[in-house]
C-alpha cells in the first residue's frame, strides 16, 4: 500500500472539520444554540441593568423555581391533570372530526346539514362558550372534556373536508374499475391521501385545545398548570409564572416534534 494511499479517509468517514462543519449546519444544534444565546442575554441583561425580580427573574432563578415546584409543591400534578383535560376532549375530536369530515366530503346531504352549523360556530370565539358550558354542566370533568373538543373538533373537520375534496380524481377511478367498494375507496385511498391535510387539522385544533383548557383553568379550576399560573400572578409570584410558563413552551415542543414523528410515519403508511 502506498504512503497516499494510506493517508486517503476510508470511505463513509469524515475529517473533524467536516464534522464541525456538518454539526453546525444541523437545524436543532441551531434552534438550540439560538435558544441558549436568549437566555445568556436574559441573565446578563437582568443581572446588569439590576432588575427586579418581581418584574423580570433570572433564567437561573426561574429554573430552580421551576425544580422545586415539581418536587415540592406538585406540579407534575397538576401538569398531569391538565395533559389529561387537553387530550381526553382531543382523541373525542380527532375521531368525530375526522368521520365528519370524510362523511361532508362524499355526501352532499351530510355536507349540506353540517356546513351551515360549522359556518356559524367555527368562527365563534371558544372562550365565550365558557360562562354557557358552566351553566350547563358545571366546573367539573364533563365541561373541561367538552372545551377542549370544541378546541380541536373544528379544525379537523375541515381540513378533512379540504383533504378528501383533493384527492386525485384518477385514483377513485382506478379504485372503482376495480369494482372497490364505497368503504374500501374511503379507507384506502381518500383517507391516505389527505392525511397532510388531517395533520394540519390536528396540529391546529390541539394548539386551540391546550390555549382553551389552560383558559378554563385559570378562570374555574382548583388545580391544573392554568389554576397555578393564576394563582401565581395574584400571589405576584413572578418566578413561578415564568416557571409554569415554561411547562407550557416545553410541553409546546414536545408535542409539535411528537406530531413531526408521527406525521413522518403516516407519510410512510401513505406512500406504502
Amino acid at each position: 500500500m502506498s504512503d497516499s494511499a494510506a493517508l486517503t479517509p476510508a470511505a463513509g468517514t469524515q475529517t473533524r472539520p467536516a464534522r464541525w462543519r456538518a454539526l453546525a449546519g444541523d437545524r436543532r444544534v441551531i434552534g438550540c444554540g439560538f435558544l441558549l444565546a436568549i437566555l445568556v442575554v436574559w441573565e446578563l441583561a437582568v443581572v446588569l441593568r439590576d432588575i427586579s425580580p418581581l418584574y423580570l427573574p433570572k433564567p437561573t432563578r426561574i429554573v430552580a423555581v421551576l425544580v422545586n415546584e415539581f418536587a415540592t409543591r406538585d406540579l407534575g400534578a397538576d401538569l398531569a391533570r391538565t395533559l389529561y383535560r387537553i387530550f381526553a376532549g382531543f382523541f373525542i375530536a380527532l375521531g368525530a372530526g375526522i368521520l365528519l369530515g370524510v362523511f361532508m366530503a362524499v355526501s352532499k346531504t351530510v355536507d349540506a346539514m353540517a356546513d351551515i352549523l360549522i359556518a356559524a360556530l367555527y368562527p365563534l370565539p371558544k372562550v365565550t362558550l365558557i360562562p354557557l358550558l358552566i351553566i350547563w354542566l358545571g366546573t367539573g370533568g364533563p365541561f373541561m372534556l367538552t372545551i377542549s373538543f370544541l378546541g380541536a373538533f373544528f379544525p379537523i373537520v375541515i381540513n378533512t373536508v379540504m383533504g378528501v375534496r383533493q384527492c386525485d380524481k384518477g385514483l377513485i377511478l382506478a379504485a372503482r374499475d376495480l369494482n372497490a367498494k364505497t368503504s374500501t375507496i374511503i379507507r384506502r385511498v381518500l383517507i391516505p391521501s389527505a392525511v397532510p391535510s388531517i395533520f394540519a387539522g390536528i396540529r391546529i385544533g390541539l394548539g386551540v385545545s391546550i390555549i382553551l383548557v389552560v383558559a378554563a383553568e385559570m378562570v374555574v379550576a382548583r388545580d391544573g398548570l392554568g389554576a397555578r399560573l393564576f394563582l401565581a400572578g395574584q400571589l405576584l409570584e413572578t418566578e413561578v409564572v415564568f416557571a409554569v410558563l415554561i411547562v407550557l413552551a416545553l410541553l409546546g415542543i414536545v408535542i409539535t416534534k411528537g406530531l413531526d414523528l408521527v406525521d413522518a410515519r403516516l407519510s410512510l403508511w401513505r406512500a406504502n
